[in-house]
């Protein structure tokens, strides 16, 4: 048995089973109804919509747009998955219903039996821990790839906060690095807050680029992970829909220039909608819809694979939203809805670059 850290990462990784073959029959969007939360009608006690994820497939669904059994189940990550990045230590803080009260910011959360605890919240959030791993897996197959949910990026490998118990990014990261052989990620964060999690876990990582867009007068103030920040652009409360899009064109072109990845992390928070009561931003639903278009032009073109997570989002309205955008990039041909269609143009991708000798 491996004892030393970087070795006991790498069997864990290469042990998971978080990783699986998907078929062709299922489109590259990945959610389970365990997403959602329902604990007593105590969520309701904290202004994130915890029934967001559900929501948003049901309009996808409704909408004509996906068929329930095209949608991909991940598994739930387990402890030993959580290791890859959290030490021991912290996942016994969780055993305290009082952590996980501090970190969700529902106080009652405290009072209850830990069991609980551990099945109506944590459990919600370690099945979109799973959903975002296999995300890469699935995107450098396909092109593309999203999570209806995921994108808790305040937690870090020692502390969960901001109602981010799992640091579902680093640990996508750290299994891309392995199983996937990849050696450049980027991280686009465009979620109302700052990503600190990530920043603080990954920041000193050369291999990784990232990329926040955030409110500066809003949670969390970590002044410290903004140092590890590779492109920090602020945009303070009122910030309208066209100074927002300009502002995310002058980064992209930026970063197409200072890093060449092989995958993108897409942190798409729809925080940042005008009227969310913690984004304090000033972004229509159309802008939302073209912010998620750029930032997949921005991948696509480049034939970077690219995933996408819902993140934040504090109004009823965000599925909605979320639903919408996701509809406009297969209109725009950013996005397949035929897997099919998607193994069609990797294979011509592929033959593309044969030389003419057949090597």
């Amino acid at each position: 048995m491996a004892t030393h850290p970087e070795a006991l990462r790498r069997e864990r990784i290469l042990n998971s089973k978080l990783y699986f073959d998907v078929p062709l029959s299922k489109v590259s969007i990945i959610y389970s109804s365990a997403y959602d939360i329902s604990f007593m009608g105590i969520e309701k006690l904290h202004p994130f919509d915890s029934s967001k994820w559900g929501r948003v497939c049901k309009f996808l669904v409704s909408d004509g747009f996906l068929e329930e059994k095209a949608i991909v189940e991940p598994l739930e990550a387990s402890k030993t998955d959580l290791l890859v990045v959290h030490s021991e230590n912290y996942l016994n803080s969780l055993k305290s219903s009082a952590t996980v009260a501090r970190i969700t910011e529902v106080p009652p959360v405290a009072f209850f039996p830990n069991f609980l605890v551990q099945q109506k919240v944590l459990y919600p959030f370690r099945k979109q821990v799973g959903g975002t791993i296999l995300a890469a897996k699935l995107a450098t197959e396909r092109g593309w790839a999203i999570n209806i949910g995921g994108g808790f990026h305040h937690c870090t490998a020692e502390r969960g906060g901001g109602f981010c118990a799992f640091a579902d990014i680093s640990l996508c990261i750290h299994f891309a690095f392995l199983r996937l052989r990849l050696s450049r990620v980027m991280i686009i964060d465009l979620d109302a807050h700052q990503g600190n999690g990530h920043e603080t876990d990954l920041g000193d990582d050369n291999r990784v680029y990232i990329l926040d867009m955030y409110n500066p007068e809003i949670y969390p103030f970590d002044y410290r992970a903004r140092r590890f920040i590779d492109q920090n652009i602020e945009v303070v409360s009122g910030t309208t829909t066209d100074e927002y899009l300009r502002k995310l064109d002058e980064a992209l072109e930026v970063a197409s220039r200072n890093f060449q990845p092989e995958l993108v992390i897409y942190n798409a928070g729809t925080d940042i909608l005008d009227g969310d009561p913690l984004g304090l931003l000033k972004i229509s639903p159309d802008g939302i819809t073209s912010r998620d278009e750029k930032v997949f032009r921005f991948a696509r073109e480049k034939n970077i694979p690219l995933v996408m997570l819902t993140s934040g989002g504090y109004m009823k309205s965000s599925a909605r939203v979320i639903a919408d955008s996701i509809e406009n990039l297969s209109r725009q041909g950013k996005i397949e809805r035929d897997p099919y269609d998607v193994f069609v143009t990797f294979v011509y991708v592929d033959h593309s670059s044969f030389s003419s000798n057949g090597t």
